[in-house]
Parts: C-alpha cells; sequence; structure tokens
C-alpha cells in the first residue's frame, strides 16, 4: 500500500517525521516535503508544525503548501510554536480529528505489530500519562512520540517536564521515542526509566530536522550517540514484529545519514 502517492515507495509499517517544520519565512520544508513524497509509510511531526505562532494563517499559508501533501496520511503532535496561539488553536482547527480529542491533543494507533502513542508536551502531561497507561494493549511493541526530549544535548537542554509521559510508555515496556524541539538530529542509547543509559530501556532519537533553522549542539549528554547540526531531513523508521530499523534520508544535496536497528524489550 503507498497511500495513493505516485511514486512513493510501499512500506505500511513504516513511520515518516521529523519536527520543528514549516515556516513561510524558510524554504527548507518543502524540501523536507520532497524527501517524503517518495517514503511510504505514516507521516508523523514532532511539534512546532507551523512557525512562528501556530495561528490558522500559518498553516493555511506556511504548512500546507509543504508539508500539507501528505496530509492523507499525517499523525501528528503539536510543539510549543503551536501553543503560542492560545489553547493551539490554529493546530487543532487544521489537523481536525487527526489531532485527537480537541485540547487534548494525545491518542494512539497501530501500525502492524506496534501500538503508537502521538503525545502532547505542551499540556495535560499527567492525563496523557494515564492514557498511555490505560490503552497499551497487548501490543509486544511500543512507540511514542511528542515535541520535548527528555534527554538532549541541544540548547534547549533536557526537559524534566516530560518525564511524565517517559515514564508512562517505559512502564508500559515502550522501545521506541521519536521528538524534535531541538534543531538538529540526535540519536541516544538505550535509557533508562529516569532517562540514563540502560541497556534494554527506550531508545530516543530528537529529530527537529523537518524546516527550522539549525541549532548548534553543546556539550554531548550522557548517553548520545550520534549528533548532527545543519542537516535537513526526515527519520524513516520501519516497525517488524519484534523490532525496528531505521535510517535518516536528508534532503537533496545534503549527505548525513545514520542507519541501524533494535529490538523490541
Amino acid at each position: 500500500m503507498a497511500f495513493g502517492l505516485s511514486g512513493c515507495e510501499p512500506a505500511p509499517s513504516r513511520l515518516v517525521g521529523a519536527g520543528d517544520i514549516a515556516s513561510c519565512a524558510l524554504s527548507a520544508d518543502s524540501r523536507t516535503a520532497d524527501v517524503i513524497d517518495r517514503l511510504g509509510g505514516t507521516v508523523v511531526t514532532f511539534g512546532d508544525n507551523a512557525y512562528q505562532s501556530g495561528t490558522s494563517a500559518e498553516f493555511a499559508n506556511c504548512y500546507r503548501p509543504t508539508w500539507g501533501r501528505h496530509d492523507g496520511r499525517v499523525r501528528p503532535a503539536p510543539g510549543n510554536h503551536d501553543y503560542a496561539t492560545s489553547g493551539a488553536a490554529g493546530y487543532f482547527g487544521y489537523f481536525g480529528n487527526r489531532a485527537g480529542p480537541p485540547g487534548a491533543g494525545y491518542y494512539y494507533f497501530d501500525v502492524g505489530a506496534w501500538r503508537v502513542f502521538s503525545l502532547n508536551s505542551e499540556a495535560n502531561l499527567v492525563a496523557a500519562a494515564a492514557f498511555v497507561r490505560t490503552n497499551a494493549g497487548a501490543k509486544r511493541c511500543i512507540a511514542a512520540y511528542w515535541h520535548k526530549p527528555l534527554a538532549s544535548s541541544g540548547p534547549h537542554g533536557d526537559n524534566p517536564s516530560v518525564l511524565p509521559l517517559w515514564q508512562a510508555v517505559y512502564d508500559v515496556g515502550g522501545d521506541l521515542v521519536l521528538n524534535g524541539h531541538d534543531h538538529g538530529y540526535e540519536r541516544f542509547a538505550e535509557l533508562g526509566r529516569d532517562g540514563t543509559p540502560l541497556a534494554g530501556g527506550m531508545r530516543e532519537f530528537v529529530v527537529g530536522t523537518g524546516g527550522a533553522s539549525p541549532y548548534a549542539f553543546g556539550p554531548a549528554r550522557s548517553g548520545s550517540q550520534v549528533r548532527r547540526s545543519g542537516t535537513y531531513g526526515v527519520i524513516a523508521v520501519d516497525l517488524g514484529t519484534d523490532g525496528y530499523s531505521w535510517k535518516f534520508h536528508p534532503i537533496a544535496g545534503q549527505t548525513f545519514t545514520d542507519t541501524g536497528s533494535g529490538s523490541c524489550s
């Protein structure tokens, strides 16, 4: 199944996405949208979908012409810039029921053998954590994504405020967490319930490479394995019956990539 997109690589058990995406003042979002054109799967966004303030006009004029052409297969998450408009009204108005319950912004869906949670790091964290624990189901493999990462070597650094989300996903046997917020690419080793490296824990990716201006990294945070600033692109995660593999796809003209695989807990 290729989601009706001509030339799109069939990959029904794949997540494709990035955060920190669309601005009418920049052009890289159109180039990351071009990358998605050739990749099948469910498109996921890791927040800060429309700059600077997530207004309805910014969604219509900046997001829709680029990533918006994939709306039929997008499963979004909100970010702090989306909440610069009160209640993220532009975000919820644009995505409608694809954004989860109005005002809540958390939901789940299944992809192959996986249960996938889209969560909201900007509001309702306690409710979202309870939602995860109630809806983990019988799936062996679990992934989640939201905007602010628990761990980051970027200028925003760690975000302990999202620990309730991290711990809820960890407690139900989570395997993989995808975030944005810092404008670069970073891959972490498996991390434990407290966010420190632990074999058999959850692997975190920070993929704030959807189109916003890149940030420089600071000192490497414990557990950081790969860091790259200045490359735009998206991550594709293929979801297997007992594990996953990933590849970072850069925009045309850039060469950095990162690949690997992991197992479900």
